[in-house]
């Protein structure tokens, strides 16, 4: 599943540490996910979607390979 956390995130400014912080994950997680080594589980792409007031469609692609 491919992903566009990085962009989020870069919109906001917004570091891994900061994001990982406002939702309650390790950073190692952010990075995990960014670099498409790891799907999140449900709540946490709502939570992702919310913090950014956008859709999980507009974050997640589970349509798309990943690719690196």
């Amino acid at each position: 599943m491919n992903n566009r956390l990085k962009v989020f995130r870069a919109m906001h400014d917004l570091t891994q540490e900061q994001l990982a912080l406002e939702l309650g994950v390790t950073r190692q997680t952010i990075i995990a996910i960014e670099k498409n080594k790891y799907d999140p589980s449900l709540d946490l792409a709502f939570k992702i979607a919310r913090y950014f007031g956008v859709t999980i469609e507009d974050v997640f692609n589970p349509d798309a390979a990943a690719r690196d």
